[in-house]
């Protein structure tokens, strides 16, 4: 049987790891942010000429804005998912 001084240092070597991989794990969802927002302006459409009344197409946007979100995520898809693996041990 271990020891309660080698379960307490096992303990917090465990909760120091814990909190590497959750920090990591939000290093990368800044990271991604980062990019698409940096992205934004490049996927708003440029309006030729005055169209006066028209409102903007939202959905286009958020389709474009949405599939930039999925390519960007499946890039770190691996690296996110051997994370959240290493969190469930």
């Amino acid at each position: 049987m271990n020891s309660p001084p080698n379960r307490q240092a096992e303990l917090r070597r465990m909760e120091g790891a814990l909190r590497k991989t959750r920090h990591q794990l939000a290093m990368i969802e800044r990271q991604i942010t980062a990019r698409m927002t940096a992205i934004i302006p490049r996927l708003v459409q440029r309006r030729s000429g005055y169209r006066r009344g028209r409102p903007r197409e939202s959905k286009a946007f958020l389709a474009r804005y949405r599939s930039n979100l999925a390519a960007i995520t499946a890039e770190r898809q691996p690296e996110i998912d051997a994370l959240s693996r290493k969190l469930a041990r």
